[in-house]
């Protein structure tokens, strides 16, 4: 099968979580500046979320740029991702809302960690279906961080019953690692398109 549809499909439905996260800022009643002070820990969780699904975003489009067609295991994996980020709006709401508190921080982290296990779980489905000399699978070589980072989450929602901060604190830190996109993966592409 070819990936088009896949592609924006993908696209329509990443587009569409971020148009929900934004719709679940309230504006505040007042015009006054310290109107916003209780709205702060909403729109930190607003804007790491949408940086978040901005990644996953980047990075998807990365790996299927490498890949030539998919099959319907691909389309199955794909969907399992897109269905767990699907979620991050809920989540994201009930976080900030919440001011951090301890079970919508577990349960952030729950979501982060399925989102970064569909994620690997896609990235191996497209390297097994392009094959070992595929350009893909050179890029993307062991992918630790894919792994790491959903190791952290795991972490990050055990520490949420002693200190959500922390936890808070470590899912910006996965954040910071992969918010430049995998330069595994540029630099296969940057190399395909030099050719």
């Amino acid at each position: 099968m070819k990936k088009g549809r896949l592609e924006a499909f993908s696209d329509g439905v990443i587009a569409i979580i971020i148009t929900i996260m934004v719709l679940e800022l309230k504006v505040p009643h007042s015009a006054e500046l310290h109107a916003l002070v209780p709205m702060l820990p909403t729109l930190f969780c607003y804007v790491l979320s949408f940086i978040y699904v901005g990644i996953y975003w980047n990075n998807h489009h990365h790996m299927i740029y490498l890949v030539d067609k998919i099959d319907g295991k691909v389309l199955w994996a794909n969907l399992n991702l897109l269905f767990w980020l699907s979620l991050v709006p809920f989540v994201t709401a009930w976080t900030g809302e919440n001011h951090f508190a301890q079970w919508p921080v577990i349960f952030y982290g729950a979501i982060l960690a399925m989102c970064g296990a569909a994620y690997t779980l896609l990235g191996y489905l497209l390297v097994k279906r392009s094959g070992k000399n595929s350009l893909l699978t050179q890029a993307m070589g062991h992918d630790w961080k894919s792994v790491v980072s959903v190791v952290i989450y795991l972490v990050g929602m055990a520490i949420a019953f002693y200190n959500p901060l922390i936890s808070m604190a470590l899912y910006v830190s996965v954040a910071i690692v992969w918010f430049i996109p995998d330069k595994r993966i540029e630099r296969q592409i940057l190399g395909d398109e030099a050719c």
